[in-house]
Formats: C-alpha cells, sequence, structure tokens
C-alpha cells in the first residue's frame, strides 16, 4: 500500500472555514464512491488554521493517471471540485493551476 500526502489552503476566514469542515462532515455520496473507485482507501484530512493537510492510502489500482481521468469524466466530481475551490486557494509553492499540492516525505521512523 502506497501512501500520499498533500497540502492546500483555504481562504483565511473562519466562515469559509467552518462551512468547508461542515460540508466534509457529510461529503456528496457520489464524491464518496468516486474516491473509493479510483482505489484511494484511507483519505483523511486535517487542518491548522486555513493550512489543510491531506493524507491518502491507495490499493494497487490506483495511479494519478486514471484517478484524473475519471474525474475528468465525471459531471459530479467536476461540480464538486468546483464547488470546493470557492473555498479553497493554492499554496504559495504551488504551480500554475495546481490545488492540493503533493509533499515529498523526509523522514520515516
Amino acid at each position: 500500500m502506497k501512501r500520499y500526502c498533500y497540502t492546500l489552503d483555504l481562504k483565511d476566514d473562519p466562515a469559509v472555514i467552518a462551512e468547508y469542515e461542515k460540508i466534509h462532515r457529510g461529503i456528496w455520496p457520489e464524491i464518496h464512491q468516486s474516491i473509493i473507485d479510483a482505489g484511494i482507501t484511507v483519505m483523511d484530512i486535517y487542518r491548522t488554521g486555513n493550512r489543510l493537510f491531506m493524507i491518502m492510502e491507495v490499493d494497487d489500482t490506483f495511479t494519478f493517471e486514471r484517478k484524473e481521468a475519471m474525474d475528468a469524466a465525471s459531471p459530479i466530481v467536476q461540480k464538486w471540485e468546483a464547488y470546493m475551490w470557492t473555498f479553497q486557494q493554492a499554496i504559495p509553492t504551488a504551480k500554475p493551476g495546481e490545488k492540493w499540492v503533493l509533499m515529498h516525505q523526509i523522514f520515516a521512523l
């Protein structure tokens, strides 16, 4: 099993952050299923201030290319992503158009 970690910022507004957390306590069922269908077995999101940290564990069927293609082919995922972007903002080191930024592991015990 592989693990990937990502980071992203939310807009620095307490009301925006509260609404984002509320939405994630009950994500749309189609989004939940799309995550599972992509081969993601664990997805945890943590927050400090307006910074998010996501941990994904994936099975052997997961590839970034497959997930991207599945998301692009799903109108509901596209709707979800556009909606989430109203709460989110790229971190300073993100490339143009990049949302969640893949982090690189620098230590393991």
